[in-house]
């Protein structure tokens, strides 16, 4: 899996250091998901770096604003809860595969899960989309 890591420096070195034996390809590193979303870079998720001192984690959840999916994230999540491949979902919405991939990280950073299952289950849960 290829991921973008954001957050601050020191969180993003704790972090790094986690997975140097994992199967997760850091494909670049940013100090916020913005950033990595405009960076073009093809990944399947973002990773979020948090501060590792306790009152550092408190202060960032507290800022935390949940961003809300975009009408095209919406159909490709839809899509994705029917069990299409990223290949069938590009078909379907006309776009590139490379496009698909980059909406699956942005709604698995937007939903704070790990993967697509994830973000079919937490969606229905929040009632974004019906099954």
């Amino acid at each position: 899996m290829r991921v973008l890591l954001v957050g601050p420096s020191r969180a993003r070195d704790a972090l790094r250091a986690q997975l140097l034996d994992s199967s997760i390809d850091i494909a670049g590193e940013f100090a916020s998901a913005d950033e990595a979303r405009q960076s073009g870079l093809a990944a399947d998720a973002l990773l979020m770096a948090l501060e590792p001192d306790p009152a550092s984690r408190r202060r960032a959840a507290s800022e935390v604003v949940e961003e809300p999916l975009t009408a095209r994230e919406l159909e490709v999540l839809e899509l994705l809860a029917e069990g299409l491949a990223n290949k069938a979902i590009a078909e379907r919405l006309h776009i590139s595969d490379q496009t698909v991939k980059f909406h699956v990280a942005a709604i698995l950073g937007k939903l704070g899960v790990a993967n697509r299952t994830e973000a079919v289950r937490v969606a229905v849960r929040r009632g974004l989309i019906a099954m």
